[in-house]
């Protein structure tokens, strides 16, 4: 944990401090990819089907913390809406709705452990896809290098601000061995592999699905073995099951592992905060994501603060 963006509160915990929190980040680069979607690669979704997610995902994200008495935090929901919006596919309103609705619903009732069990946007995709109301077209974005390298530039500052760039890079490590392993055994040439890697799909995953703070395993150790799980499961599915989207797949049947892998590799959990400008003061989002003000860190981090060390 970088100790330059920690300072203490009044209690002595340590606090992230920063102007905005990773959520503020995110929906300013999934808006960004979203625009250069629609303008330059002329994505097959319709202003109607944008409207509908994100309303009703808002619309979700209000009637769920009514009834859970939580204050009312649009910043998660914008997220999960603006995601479906770059993945999700289907010719009926009705789908995109009932998507957004799932995504959203899924964070406030599958739960384990005290947070949400599965990414919102991973849990309503495969949802669609068993269902059948929708498709993900991986090949959209297409395999330009300098697209790749955008994304991946854009989605490493938002890993980095959520703390959670660990697991994105132990899985792209972990898939890029799987995919060039498979290609050895099969004789493929290097091409084969590298010319999968060299996708804008497979970096939105890592960048923004696979690092979600809140349903990442706790500790740094944990992650990694989630994210090499990950990788390891999505080459099961691609080449083992023979299944498009691996990715999804794998994701959402390696998330029931997370409350294991928290209990065997305990770590601090994350919360979504910040610390205000004028007083000081850690203030935070939607309750029922943030389970507390402060972010726990070992003994040794506090004896360096109290030594003025930065």
């Amino acid at each position: 944990m970088d100790r330059a963006h920690l300072i203490p509160d009044r209690h002595g915990d340590l606090v992230r401090r920063a102007p905005l929190d990773a959520r503020v980040y995110q929906i300013a680069v999934l808006a960004s990819l979203l625009a250069y979607g629609l303008v330059a690669l002329h994505f097959e979704v319709g202003a109607p089907q944008l409207l509908v997610t994100l309303v009703t995902a808002q619309l979700a994200q209000w009637a769920c913390s009514r009834l859970n008495r939580l204050p009312f935090e649009p910043k998660s929901a914008l997220i999960s809406s603006l995601s479906l919006c770059l993945l999700l596919r289907s010719p009926s309103l009705i789908a995109a709705a009932a998507a957004a609705a799932i995504a959203i619903g899924s964070k406030f009732v599958l739960r384990a452990g005290g947070k949400h069990l599965f990414n919102p946007t991973n849990f309503a995709l495969v949802v669609m896809l068993v269902a059948g109301g929708g498709w993900v077209s991986p090949g959209q974005w297409g395999a330009p290098a300098f697209m790749a390298f955008a994304i991946a530039c854009m989605g490493t500052l938002v890993v980095t601000r959520a703390a959670r760039a660990d697991v994105t890079l132990a899985f792209l490590a972990a898939y890029a061995g799987v995919l060039f392993g498979w290609a050895a055994w099969l004789g493929q040439p290097v091409a084969i592999p590298l010319h999968r890697l060299q996708s804008g799909a497979l970096l939105l995953f890592a960048f923004f699905m696979i690092s979600d703070p809140k349903t990442t395993p706790d500790s740094r150790a944990g992650r990694i073995a989630f994210g090499v799980l990950v990788a390891a499961g999505a080459g099961v599915v691609q080449f083992g099951l023979y299944r498009t989207n691996p990715l999804l797949w794998s994701l959402v049947g390696c998330s029931l592992l997370t409350p294991l892998i928290d209990r065997l590799l305990p770590g601090p959990r994350y919360a979504w905060t910040r610390v205000s400008p004028r007083s000081g003061r850690t203030t935070g989002g939607d309750s029922h994501e943030t389970e507390s003000a402060s972010l726990p860190v070992p003994a040794h981090a506090r004896a360096g603060l109290a030594a003025g060390r930065p």
